[in-house]
This record gives structure tokens, C-alpha cells and sequence, in this order.
């Protein structure tokens, strides 16, 4: 008896965690015998509430012409009280050995859940004694990720080259999770084992994904301004990120050089301990060494478009947010 646990953020990779598990349970077997699916409409009850019970009853069936069932319950995480999933608790204690249980915890979708709960207590404990296993589906954070993307390229069954590989990891930014469909497609296009460069993958990468915000202030602080307003656009656009948002992040970007500005730092572990930043350092050394490359004429008038601009942005110029970020990423930047 196998029973794990399929949790995650994403939707895409998700999704795909679920398809690849079932397969390595099916294996050579027929799936459709195998194989039952739930979801929140099975659990759906008359008066419009949610009962785990269909689950339950479709993890006790005993096989039919197969030697094992997989069961997949997907859209658990309508279940968040002890209560809702006693049934299963009680199961879990005395499992059926011929079924394999594959649980998704995930927010359900009609109505849609604006929060995913965490797994109850007594789901958890009694999954811990069951043996489950509990997988993370997501894209991992900080250097793993780009560490993840990369496994995902040499895994694929078509075979991505170096440049290909660089452009899609710079189209996709913070939206790595996109290169999962991308690998779908290049692999039914161009069949699998085929050597793809540049030029075969980029019709399929669709819309430029967005980027984390230190992106944008390092194309700022290199003056790079048709670096640094590509990277605003997507930040916006594909991130969904609001101007204030993205105000809010040069603002503490250029507050730390202020801090920083004439204060008897020595280097850059003064600098995080007077910024109040724990763990690594390294922010603190970019802001102290912008700080130094401004000075303190440079810093202060960035304070001061600063300034303007989130006047600009509560409607004092009358101009569009989108033109109002524009300017003052390209005066920013020009500041050198």
C-alpha cells in the first residue's frame, strides 16, 4: 500500500506531479481499471457542503480485475477541521493493502478558495503513522530555483543547448514553472531526443514572464535604462504587480542608501548591522557600493524623484502610473 501526499502552490506543476505518480503506481497496468479520480463535485453534498465520505468509500473498494486500485483524491483542502476528515483518519488506521492513495491537498474551485488551509492535526498524525509520503511540488525559493530550472531542461526528453537554455530561463524570470508546458510542446513538436537551439524554441515561449524586484534595481543601478524599463514592464504586465508595488521596492532600495550615506560604516557587515538585515550580507554590500558610486548629491536626488513620482502616482501630474514609473526608472538609472 502506497499513500502520499501532493502538495503545492502552482497549478501546472501540480498537476503534474499528480499524472506523473499515478503513472509510476499504475505501471504496466490498465489505468482504466485502475485508476479512480475525485474531485470537490464528488464530495459535493446536497445542501452545498463538502463530505470526504465518497473518498473514503471509493479508498475501501477492493479491487476488480486487477490486483491493486489507485485512488486519487483531488481538492482536499475543502476539508480544513478535524471533523471533515475523520472518515479518513479512521481509514488511514486500517488502510485497505490493495489500495494505493494518492491525496491532493489544494483549494477547491467552485466556489472558489481565496486561502489553502493547512493539513488538520489529526490528518497529519495519522499520515505520519500510515508511513505517507508528503511531496512539495513547487518551484523551490532563492538559489534552488534557478537550480530547479535547470533539472527540468537536462530531464527533458528533447535536448535544450546552452543558449536555448540561457534565453529561456531569461524569458521566463520569475515564472519558471511555465517551462513544464514548454517541454510538453517542444517534445510533441520535434519529437523526443531531438537537439533544440534557439531558434526551434523561441516561437513557443509566449509572453515574457515577470521578474523578482532586484532585477529591476540592478539594471538601475548599472544604468542600464532599456534594461532596467524592460524589466519594470514585466514586473508589471506579467507580474500583475501594481506601480505602488514596485514604487514600494525602490523605495527601499534607495532608503538603505540614505541610511547608508555618510554613516562610519567600515564594510559590508557595518552596513547590514546598521540596515538591520540578518543572514547574508550581500544586500547590504550592492547598497553600500551604490551608495558610494552616487554619492551624496546622487542619493539625494534620487530621494527627490522619489519623492515626485509617488505624488505623480496619487494623481498630482495628471499622467498615467505606467508613464509616471517609466520616467523616474529612466532617471534613476541615468544617475551616474
Amino acid at each position: 500500500m502506497t499513500v502520499v501526499v501532493l502538495k503545492g502552490n502552482d497549478d501546472t506543476l501540480l498537476s503534474q506531479a499528480v499524472s506523473d505518480k499515478v503513472k509510476e503506481l499504475v505501471g504496466s497496468g490498465d489505468s482504466s481499471l485502475m485508476v479512480e479520480e475525485l474531485s470537490e463535485e464528488h464530495y459535493r453534498m446536497e445542501d452545498d457542503t463538502f463530505a470526504i465520505t465518497r473518498l473514503v468509500d471509493a479508498a475501501q473498494t477492493p479491487p476488480f480485475l486487477t490486483e491493486r486500485r489507485v485512488v486519487v483524491g483531488r481538492h482536499l483542502g475543502r476539508f480544513s477541521k478535524a471533523a471533515d476528515v475523520e472518515a479518513l483518519v479512521q481509514w488511514l488506521g486500517s488502510p485497505l493493502p490493495s489500495t494505493d492513495l494518492v491525496l491532493v491537498w489544494e483549494k477547491g474551485v467552485s466556489p472558489r478558495q481565496d486561502r489553502l488551509s493547512a493539513i488538520p492535526k489529526s490528518l497529519s498524525e495519522a499520515l505520519s503513522a500510515a508511513g505517507a509520503e508528503v511531496v512539495e511540488t513547487g518551484v523551490p525559493g532563492g538559489k534552488n530555483a534557478g537550480a530547479w530550472l535547470e533539472r527540468q531542461l537536462k530531464q527533458s526528453a528533447v535536448r535544450i543547448d546552452a543558449r536555448a537554455a540561457n534565453m529561456i530561463a531569461e524569458h521566463l524570470g520569475e515564472q519558471r514553472s511555465r517551462v513544464v508546458n514548454l517541454l510538453n510542446t517542444l517534445e510533441a513538436v520535434y519529437g523526443p531526443d531531438t537537439k533544440l537551439g534557439a531558434e526551434e524554441v523561441e516561437p513557443f515561449l509566449g509572453e515574457t514572464g515577470d521578474v523578482p524586484p532586484w532585477e529591476l534595481t540592478d539594471a538601475i543601478d548599472s544604468g542600464k535604462i532599456d534594461v532596467a524599463l524592460d524589466k519594470l514592464h514585466r514586473m508589471v504586465d506579467s507580474g500583475g504587480r501594481h506601480p505602488l508595488q514596485v514604487m514600494a521596492s525602490l523605495q527601499t532600495h534607495y532608503l538603505r542608501m540614505a541610511r547608508l550615506d555618510g554613516a562610519p560604516v567600515a564594510g559590508e557587515k557595518q552596513a547590514a548591522q546598521l540596515l538591520g538585515m540578518k543572514g547574508s550580507t550581500f544586500p547590504a554590500k550592492k547598497a553600500l557600493t551604490q551608495t558610494k558610486r552616487l554619492g551624496n548629491g546622487g542619493v539625494k536626488r534620487a530621494i527627490g524623484l522619489l519623492s515626485e513620482a509617488d505624488r505623480g502616482l496619487r494623481g498630482e501630474s495628471g499622467w498615467p502610473p505606467e508613464l509616471v514609473m517609466e520616467v523616474l526608472v529612466a532617471r534613476l538609472a541615468a544617475l551616474r
